[in-house]
């Protein structure tokens, strides 16, 4: 709720600052480059009302609004600048460039005029908003919820740091004792459990930033705690080693606060991450249009290839833990699972002789485009699991726990590599490569896994 409320208010400054931005602009224009007395003519009006959405989707895209109460200011600057140059540039193109000009030489006049009005209205405007910001949230109770994991000298340190440093915006719940000596921030803080009540910890404190306070050298320990956490929802902070602050890890963006490193959550830039939810509608909605011959052939060739209905419906976990039903073309026979859930394997007699060719060509993915559609499934990402093989995996690799930071895809480099996994084992491979995918995601390869999956389906290579 208060996000809701801060991403309003900075919705109607900039809204506010766009239009007043093209209001100056228009008068410097008429009376300054052209000469003119100041006349309010329909383009002006026009420019009033309907530039500052082309502005508005602009910072979206940028995602200004995106995790609002992080905002500080050199960031607020460095967005208003990159959007400045670039709206300029586009408005340029489609609104300036056919205008009536005394000599060339306007044109440029013209695009330096609105970079500069715009950014200066804009950034005072989100200046002194994020100013505001700021100091709401340094003030006792509006941080950010934080808590410290580990009770040690080194977790006494940093807090002490932390709370001495005159931009403090950690509100502090806790610590999570990590074992039987690690308790001497408990004279600072409130002891709030041990690693075994972690979960329920960061539930009903609603944590939004952890800091670890165990060396980094204890990889195991650090791994396996940082993947309970790591939702994509909380940030993580951790104590750097030699090496890291050697290659650069350590994060820089606070010059009093603590030595610590930032776990990213996102390696996609946010514009790449509204992009892909962008394509994920477009092609899964062309996708079904142009697919309506072939839904119509698959739906009578699995009625009547064995008993049964057309669609499978099974409960899978995507984005966040949530459970959603994965729909699909059935291609095994009814009470397939009779006996608890299986994986299928080579040669399995459940899959019925269609179901076989749908599962080589991966046709019977394709229904999938309406769990895209709905944004429970995107068009690339890692295979969702029933919770029944996810509770399996995450006894051997609590990092699989990850894959869940994002919406799962109908493909992805680990179903291109492996297709239908045969076992746990097997999943547990397919799941190092979408690590990878994770830890790389970008639309370039989104693109290349698509269209490895097309040649998939072409020639019929799956399994």
């Amino acid at each position: 709720m208060k996000d809701r409320f801060w991403i309003a208010f900075l919705v109607c400054i900039d809204l506010l600052t766009a239009s007043s931005s093209w209001g100056l602009f228009f008068y410097v224009r008429q009376v300054q480059i052209e000469g003119k007395a100041f006349h309010a003519d329909e383009n002006f009006w026009l420019g009033i009302l309907f530039l500052p959405f082309f502005w508005l989707l602009f910072y979206m895209l940028q995602g200004t609004y995106h995790e609002i109460r992080r905002l500080f200011r050199l960031k607020v600057l460095n967005l208003s600048l990159a959007a400045s140059f670039f709206g300029t540039i586009v408005l340029f193109f489609t609104l300036l460039l056919d205008d009536q000009v005394r000599s060339y030489q306007n044109y440029y006049q013209l695009t330096i005029w609105l970079f500069i009005i715009h950014f200066t209205l804009s950034s005072f405007g989100r200046i002194i908003f994020t100013t505001v910001l700021i100091k709401y949230i340094k003030a006792a109770g509006h941080g950010f919820k934080t808590l410290i994991i580990g009770g040690n000298e080194r977790a006494i340190e940093i807090y002490q740091e932390l709370l001495s440093a005159p931009n403090m915006i950690n509100d502090f719940v806790g610590f999570i004792q990590v074992n039987g000596r690690d308790n001497l921030l408990s004279s600072h803080l409130n002891h709030l459990g041990k690693l075994a009540d972690l979960e329920a910890t960061l539930a009903d404190h609603q944590v939004e930033e952890v800091i670890i306070a165990i060396e980094s050298s204890d990889h195991d320990r650090l791994q396996s705690i940082m993947a309970r956490i790591d939702n994509g929802n909380i940030r993580i902070r951790v104590l750097p080693d030699m090496y890291s602050i050697l290659a650069g890890s350590v994060d820089m963006t606070n010059i009093y606060g603590a030595l610590l490193i930032e776990i990213n959550p996102d390696v996609m830039p946010y514009w790449q991450r509204a992009v892909k939810r962008g394509m994920d509608i477009v092609f899964s909605f062309i996708a079904l249009l142009l697919l309506i011959p072939f839904f119509i052939f698959s739906s009578f060739a699995v009625k009547f290839s064995s008993p049964g209905p057309i669609f499978f419906l099974q409960d899978r976990v995507g984005r966040g833990g949530k459970r959603f039903k994965i729909i699909k073309f059935r291609t095994m026979y009814i009470d397939a699972e009779k006996a608890g859930p299986q994986l299928s394997t080579e040669g399995d007699p459940r899959i019925t002789p269609i179901g076989r060719f749908m599962r080589k060509t991966r046709l019977d993915e394709f229904p999938q485009f309406f769990n895209v559609l709905l944004g429970q499934m995107s068009l690339v990402g890692p295979r969702p699991e029933r919770q029944y093989y996810i509770d399996q995996i995450v006894a051997l690799e609590p990092q699989y726990m990850q894959l869940t930071r994002v919406r799962p895809g109908i493909t992805s480099w680990g179903q291109v590599k492996y297709g239908y996994a045969e076992n746990v084992d097997q999943m547990l491979q397919r799941m190092k490569f979408d690590l990878i995918y994770m830890k790389n995601r970008s639309i370039a390869l989104d693109i290349k896994i698509m269209f490895y999956t097309v040649i998939i389906v072409f020639k019929a290579q799956g399994k």
